[in-house]
């Protein structure tokens, strides 16, 4: 059991897109198909209790990543503070889940989905293939920050407005200005707007630091308008709809 805990694992390393990625990405998918079904069946106590059971989930989940991290001994200020996007989504992903708040969710959709679809895409699992804990804990994380926000979605109703691509696009960045500076301060690479990843990312087909940062304005731009695209053509269409009547 600790070989498949361990800090140097021997076992087969990540493959990427290879049948056990493949698998993960699958069942991620058929969560979020599942909320069409259970949209239709749960009744609020059933709703409650999911969230509740999911947020626990990321809990725990996030939880034993730093306390496997500080047992190993390489828990640092520089990389394992909870500053990453995804890392941060994580904490205001279990706020939303226990209290239904609407302001949470905006920013959880916008950047649990655009920010976490990144990462199961290209994920930092660097040596740790299946079954080791940090391939799971890796894809448990990511691949709930996607299924969440889409179950708020769907089964709660809930759904983003131009307001909340407008807020989450300006915070995201006045965001960035702190971190900025922290990095600077523990040499740390916090949001990778110090450098790019050691491991291999969609990053690496950018321009060179600091100008992939400007790349990088424009491509999130670009993936929070896509989130929102359905909504705005949903409302467009009930407007023109209202005017024809």
């Amino acid at each position: 059991m600790e070989h498949y805990f361990a800090l140097n694992y021997t076992g087969e390393q990540f493959d990427l897109y290879g049948v056990g990625h493949l698998i993960a990405l699958g069942l991620v998918v058929l969560l979020c198909l599942s909320f069409l079904y259970f949209r239709n069946v749960w009744d609020e106590r059933q709703r409650k209790t999911f969230r509740i059971t999911i947020a626990s989930i990321l809990f725990i989940n996030e939880i034993a990543w730093h306390t496997w991290a500080a047992y190993l001994g390489i828990w640092s200020i520089q990389t394992m503070l909870p500053l990453h996007m995804c890392s941060v989504v994580v904490w205001l992903t279990m706020y939303m889940l226990i209290t239904n708040n609407y302001a949470i969710y905006e920013v959880a959709y916008f950047l649990g989905i655009g920010g976490a679809m990144q990462a199961l895409l290209t994920p930092d699992a660097n040596a740790y293939g299946f079954p080791h804990f940090r391939a799971f804990n890796t894809f448990i994380a990511h691949g709930l920050l996607v299924a969440m926000p889409i179950y708020m979605t769907i089964v709660e109703g809930f759904r983003p407005t131009l307001q909340s691509f407008k807020r989450v696009f300006i915070w995201t960045n006045l965001y960035m200005i702190p971190v900025f500076f922290l990095n600077l301060a523990l040499g740390s690479n916090y949001l990778f707007i110090a450098g790019k990843p050691e491991f291999p990312t969609l990053l690496d087909l950018l321009a060179p630091w600091p100008w992939y940062i400007l790349q990088l304005e424009l491509i999130g731009f670009s993936i929070l308008f896509l989130l929102y695209l359905p909504f705005l053509i949903k409302d467009l269409r009930l407007k023109k709809q209202t005017v024809t009547i």
